[in-house]
């Protein structure tokens, strides 16, 4: 099972989602969102597999755990 962390991700920091039963890995890029992020995807395993049609989505703050923070 899925389970997301409370800590807010910032741009360039990757992140873990699930969403229809598969989880998600991608880099949050910058936005001005207050309750969400948008996150690309492009650079995923098996996009091209994957691919909905865009490089971009959305998730919302509650919804993702952060697997590698950005170093500044």
């Amino acid at each position: 099972m899925f389970h997301p962390d409370e800590k807010r991700a910032k741009p360039g920091d990757v992140i873990e989602f699930e969403r229809n039963n598969m989880v998600y890995t991608g880099r949050v890029m910058p936005s001005r969102a207050e309750n969400s992020i948008v996150v690309d995807i492009s650079g995923m395993d098996r996009y091209e597999e994957l691919n909905h049609g865009y490089h971009n989505t959305v998730v919302n703050h509650t919804k993702y755990r952060i697997v590698e923070e950005e170093v500044s």
